[in-house]
């Protein structure tokens, strides 16, 4: 005998909402929950959550920082450090690319993009959040 498939794992949809047909929270497939997780994360400053003071990777605070290798360093280091400490377990991180205007013309000036691929642990499926800081 075979086992039951089960449904595909959904998980709560970030942010948090209510979905008007169903009028319950919203929700989402796992790997679009992860991919909010891995945004979420990327975009906080820590400080900003009461509950996790500690919380996020602080990018935001980078943004008047001159664009150097150095400043591309940090924001590595940063992403690195916070994935391994809030989502260890859920996503591995792969690697950490860093561009900043003055490496790519498309981008506004004084714009960065960090883009962060990983792995989601459970599904073994691989994934990239980008994010583009002002």
């Amino acid at each position: 005998m075979s086992a039951p498939l089960l449904p595909p794992r959904q998980d709560f949809a970030y942010p948090i909402r209510v979905d008007s047909s169903s009028q319950q929270t919203a929700q989402a497939t796992y790997l679009a929950h992860v991919q909010q997780m891995v945004r979420q994360l990327l975009l906080t400053s820590p400080g900003e959550r009461v509950d996790l003071p500690q919380f996020g990777c602080g990018l935001m605070q980078l943004v008047f920082a001159p664009m150097s290798d150095a400043l591309s360093a940090t924001v590595q280091l940063r992403v690195l450090q916070a994935v391994n400490q809030w989502l260890a377990g859920i996503v591995t991180a792969v690697q950490v690319a860093v561009v900043t205007s003055n490496d790519d013309a498309a981008l506004q000036p004084g714009t960065l993009q960090v883009s962060l691929t990983y792995t989601v642990v459970e599904t073994q499926s691989s994934a990239m959040t980008t994010v583009v800081l002002p």
